[in-house]
């Protein structure tokens, strides 16, 4: 099980690192007390096994029971092994134009605590051994968010391709376009297995259907070129910070063409190790034009 303890200043990027693990497949809780953080363990057997990567943050947010931080630690060591502390720091400086420009308030700032410069300056403290026990410190002051994305992709993942999740759906425009696609391509340009009468009941899913969808040349050419243009795309997404790409592949009805090519697209991807996920909206609606 993959296990990380995302903590750090106040306005340093926690909230940015903890969507950034949640989009790369890891089982993300903010705000958590640090005497909590054994009963986490407890996930991977309470989900069957399902969730093996979690990140928590834990943070100056506890007050008083950050305090507990370290002794926490030692308790995790006990259920949890080779578990990783990320800590995210920025210059007080930073800070204190980060909070100026927003409307957040310091979680420390209030009570004792009269300025901002102030709250800074005590949850520095206050987090000073969680830093030294730190697996990562990360410091964000120059950090452009999609800066810290990058690292953290390249850090808590071993392809950089998984960071992204890709939704290859096949749709008929008779039923209307998916209002949730990033790219939409039109099949309906190749010859349509609806007309073969004894292929007409079957989907893109079987092979009858599929071998005869690509035994055309011009079938062949296309569905290259898509992956072609895919390759060609993907990494630029990446690049710009996209998680999800759904990509939409339309013919007449969504039982056919559409079918077959969602799914030979989705083989590629798959073999170029992204993660996809392939979905028909239309493939079991009355088959009639």
């Amino acid at each position: 099980m993959e296990f990380i303890i995302v903590t750090g200043m106040s306005g340093a990027g926690k909230s940015k690192a903890i969507d950034v693990l949640e989009d790369i497949g890891f089982f993300c809780v903010d705000n958590v007390p640090p005497q909590l953080l054994g009963r986490f363990a407890d996930l991977q057997k309470l989900s069957g096994g399902t969730i093996n990567k979690i990140a928590v943050v834990v943070d100056a947010r506890g007050r008083e029971m950050f305090r507990d931080f370290l002794s926490s630690l030692r308790s995790l060591n006990e259920t949890v092994e080779g578990y990783k502390i990320l800590f995210l720091d920025a210059s007080d400086g930073v800070l204190l134009k980060r909070y100026k420009e927003g409307r957040r308030k310091h979680p420390l700032l209030g009570g004792d605590t009269l300025t901002l410069q102030e709250a800074i300056a005590a949850e520095r403290e206050l987090l000073h051994e969680a830093r030294q026990r730190a697996d990562y410190v990360v410091d964000t002051s120059l950090m452009a968010p999609s800066q810290l994305r990058e690292y953290l992709i390249g850090t808590f993942l071993q392809s950089t391709h998984q960071a992204m999740l890709v939704r290859c759906m096949s749709f008929g425009f008779k039923n209307g376009l998916p209002a949730e696609a990033d790219l939409v391509f039109d099949v309906r340009c190749l010859p349509n297995p609806f007309y073969v009468p004894e292929l007409k009941e079957h989907t893109g899913l079987e092979a009858p259907v599929r071998d005869y969808v690509f035994q055309w040349p011009q079938s062949q050419q296309l569905a290259q070129r898509l992956c072609d243009l895919l390759d060609f795309l993907i990494p630029l997404y990446l690049k710009e910070g996209k998680s999800q790409l759904v990509v939409a592949i339309g013919c007449t009805g969504g039982r056919h063409r559409s079918v077959a090519f969602a799914e030979r697209l989705s083989g590629h991807l798959q073999k170029k190790g992204l993660r996809v996920v392939t979905s028909h909206r239309d493939k079991d609606k009355p088959n009639q034009y």
